[in-house]
C-alpha cells in the first residue's frame, strides 16, 4: 500500500510520532497496527486541538468512534463511499463533532449536473473506512458475547470464520480489507492499545490457531490468486507463517531458489507468490528461470509477474496458451511493466497478436520488448508493428533476432521509424532474413527519423554492397547518433567497406561499438578502416574483425593507426585471420604504448 498517498500520510504520521522524544514502542509490523495507532494518535490530536484537552476521555471518545464505526460499517455494507447528513444522524453524529475530527471524516461537496447538492461526507481514504467498520464489529461482538467456549466452540472463533467466508465470496474484493482488520483487532496485543475503548479484552488463545487453521484449509482449496494472497495477508495479521516456512524450506535446500522438480501443493506456491509480491528486490526485475523455466511456474506465478517493474521471461518453454494468461494477467494492470523479455519461447504469430493486444493499450507504458527467437512470422510482425505504431511513444529497444519477418515485415517496421512519436533507441534485426529490398526501406525510414536511433543490428542478413551504400547514407547524415553498428555475417565485400568506412569518417564522433566479423573486408577494407581509426574525433572502443580475411599487411596498417590514436579502443577481436608473427609482433607494440588502453583482446 506503500504507493497510496494517504497510507504514505498515516505511516508518516504514526512513525514521527512513535519515534520522537514523546513516545517509545515497538514499531508496527503490521497494517492493523498501523491504523491503531494511527486512530490513537488522531484521537489524541483532537482532544488537544479542539478541546484543549491533554488527555483523552476514555468515554467521549469510546462514544464517538462508535458512532463514526457504525456509520463505516453499514455504508460499507451498502457499498457506499460516500454520505449524507442523514446517514450521519442515524448513525448518532454530531454533524458538528466530525467535521472537527481532524483526519478521519472529512467535508468533501459534489457537484452534479451543475446541481448544488449539499454537503457530502466521506473518509479520508477507504481504508480508514475499513478499519473503523472493523473496529466497530469487533466493539459490537464485545458488548453482547462473553467469549467463552461452548459446545460449538468460541463464538468469537465463529465470528472470524463467517468472515473469512464472507470476504471469498465477495467478487470484488469488497470485504477483503475489513477481514484483515478484523482479523488483526482480535489479537489481545493490539486490544492492549485500545485501553478504554474496549470494555472487556476477548481472548485469543484459543481463537486465533483454530482461525489461522480455517485460513489455510481456504488456502489449500485454491481459490483465486487474489484470493490466496489477501488470505496470507490475513495469517500474517494472526502471526501465523507456517506455510511461508514450508517453501522457505524448498527454496533453502536448493542453496538457490531453483524449485525445478519440486513438487508444490497449490498452498505452497500461492506462499511463493505472497512471499515475492512482498519482495522488493524480486519486483524490481523478476526472473522467472530461478525458479522453474517452465510453463506451469509462469502460470502459478502470474500475480507477481504482473506486479513486476521487469520480467524476465526467457528460455520458459512457453506456448501460446501460456502467452494468451500472461497477456491477461498483464492488461489488467498494463502501466506498471516497463520490460518484457520473451525471448527462446514459442509463441508463434498467434502470442504475439494477443501481446499486440497490450501493446495497443494507450496505459501500456512498456519501455523494452526482448522477443529473440519466438518463430514471429511475417502475420505476426504485421500485428506486432500495428499496435506499436497506435503507441509509438514509449517503446525504445525492441529486439526481434531469429525470427523471419522477412523483406514484407520489416517494410512494415519502417512505417513505425518513420513516426515522429517514435523513440526507439535499440533496435535488433540479427537474422530475420532481411534482403536489399527490406534493408532498403529501413535505411529509408530511419533516415526520416535519425536522431534517436543509438543501436542497429543487422547481423546475419543480406543487405549486400548495395544495401551498405544506403547505410553508408544514413551514418553520414549529421543528425545521425548511431553509437553501435553490428554488421556480423552480412556478405561485406570491399566495395561495401568502403562506402561504409567514407561514411563513418565524415560523421566519426558517435560510433563506439562497430562489428563486421565474418565478412570479406579483407586487407583492402582494413587498410580504408586504417584512415578511420587515425582520425582524432573517433571514438571507436570496441572493434570486432573475427574472420575477415586479414592477413599480414593488413593488420601492420591496423596496428599502424591504432597506434597513432591508441586511447579509446578497449576491446579488439582478430580472430581468425592471418596476421602470422611480423603481425603479433607490431600487435605486442601496440600493448607496449603507455597510451594504449585494451582490455579484451582476440587474436
Amino acid at each position: 500500500m506503500c504507493h497510496i498517498p494517504v497510507f504514505c500520510w498515516i505511516s508518516a504520521a504514526v512513525l514521527e510520532r512513535m519515534m520522537g522524544k514523546a513516545e517509545s514502542a515497538e514499531i508496527p509490523k503490521t497494517l492493523t497496527q498501523m491504523f491503531t495507532h494511527f486512530l490513537i494518535f488522531q484521537t489524541k490530536l483532537k482532544a488537544q486541538k479542539y478541546d484543549g484537552k491533554y488527555e483523552i476521555d476514555p468515554r467521549q471518545a469510546r462514544k464517538t468512534i462508535l458512532s463514526l464505526g457504525k456509520l463505516a460499517f453499514e455504508q460499507l455494507e451498502k457499498g457506499n463511499l460516500i454520505f449524507y447528513e442523514e446517514d450521519l444522524k442515524e448513525s448518532g453524529i454530531d454533524v458538528r463533532e466530525v467535521s472537527v475530527y481532524s483526519g478521519v471524516c472529512t467535508q468533501i461537496f459534489r457537484e452534479e449536473f451543475g446541481l448544488q447538492l449539499g454537503k457530502v461526507y466521506s473518509f479520508v481514504h477507504l481504508s480508514v473506512q475499513e478499519f473503523l467498520a472493523a473496529l466497530f464489529k469487533l466493539l459490537s461482538f464485545s458488548e453482547h458475547n462473553t467469549g467463552l467456549l461452548n459446545m460449538f466452540g468460541s463464538p468469537m472463533t465463529s465470528l472470524l470464520k463467517g468472515e473469512v467466508d464472507k470476504a471469498l465470496q465477495s467478487e470484488n474484493g469488497h470485504w477483503d480489507l475489513f477481514l484483515r482488520f478484523l482479523l488483526g483487532l482480535s489479537l489481545e496485543s493490539n486490544q492492549t492499545l485500545l485501553q478504554g475503548l474496549l470494555r472487556k479484552t476477548i481472548s485469543s488463545s484459543h481463537n486465533n490457531p483454530e482461525t489461522a487453521e480455517y485460513i489455510k484449509q481456504k488456502i489449500r482449496e485454491n481459490p483465486s490468486p487474489e484470493k490466496s494472497i489477501n488470505l496470507f495477508h490475513c495469517l500474517n495479521e494472526l502471526n501465523d507463517r507456517s506455510l511461508e516456512q514450508e517453501v522457505q524450506t524448498y527454496l533453502s535446500r536448493t542453496g538457490a531458489r531453483c524449485l525445478s522438480g519440486v513438487r508444490l501443493s497449490p498452498a505452497q506456491w500461492s506462499a511463493l507468490v505472497f512471499m515475492l509480491l512482498n519482495s522488493e528486490e524480486e519486483l524490481d526485475e523478476f526472473k522467472l528461470n530461478k525458479y522453474d523455466p517452465s510453463e506451469e511456474c509462469l502460470l502459478r506465478l502470474l500475480p507477481v509477474i504482473k506486479a513486476s517493474r521487469k520480467a524476465d521471461l526467457s528460455n520458459c518453454h512457453i506456448t501460446q496458451e501460456g502467452c494468451a494468461a500472461l497477456i491477461s494477467a498483464l492488461r489488467s494492470n498494463p502501466s506498471h511493466l516497463t520490460e518484457l523479455n520473451l525471448s527462446d519461447n514459442n509463441p508463434g504469430d498467434s502470442g504475439v497478436k494477443l501481446l499486440s493486444a497490450l501493446l495497443e493499450d494507450p496505459h501500456c507504458k512498456l519501455q523494452k520488448l526482448q522477443l529473440w527467437s519466438c518463430s514471429i512470422g511475417e502475420k505476426g510482425c504485421a500485428a506486432l508493428i500495428s499496435a506499436l505504431r497506435s503507441n509509438p511513444s514509449h517503446l525504445t529497444e525492441l529486439n526481434l533476432n531469429c525470427n523471419n519477418p522477412g523483406d514484407s515485415g520489416v517494410k512494415l517496421l519502417s512505417a513505425l521509424l518513420e513516426d515522429p512519436h517514435c523513440k526507439l533507441q535499440k533496435l535488433q534485426l540479427w537474422d530475420c532474413s532481411i534482403g536489399e529490398e527490406g534493408c532498403a526501406a529501413l535505411i529509408s525510414a530511419l533516415r526520416s527519423n535519425p536522431s534517436h536511433l543509438t543501436e542497429l543490428n543487422l547481423s546475419r542478413n543480406k543487405p549486400g554492397d548495395s544495401g551498405v551504400k544506403l547505410l553508408s547514407a544514413l551514418l553520414e547524415d549529421p543528425h545521425c547518433k548511431l553509437e553501435k553498428l553490428l554488421l556480423w555475417g552480412c556478405s561485406i565485400e570491399e566495395e561495401g567497406c568502403a562506402a561504409l568506412i567514407s561514411a563513418l569518417r565524415s560523421n566519426p564522433s558517435h560510433l563506439t561499438e562497430l562489428n563486421l566479423n565474418y565478412n570479406k573486408t579483407g586487407d583492402s577494407g582494413v587498410k580504408l578502416l586504417c584512415a578511420l581509426l587515425e582520425d582524432p574525433h573517433c571514438k571507436l572502443k570496441k572493434l570486432q574483425l573475427w574472420r575477415c580475411s586479414i592477413g599480414e599487411e593488413g593488420c601492420a596498417a591496423l596496428i599502424s593507426a591504432l597506434r597513432s590514436n591508441p586511447s579509446h579502443l578497449t576491446e579488439l577481436n582478430l580472430s581468425r585471420n592471418k596476421p602470422v608473427d611480423s603481425g603479433v609482433k607490431l600487435l605486442s607494440a601496440l600493448l607496449e604504448d603507455p597510451h594504449c588502453k585494451p582490455e579484451k583482446l582476440y587474436i
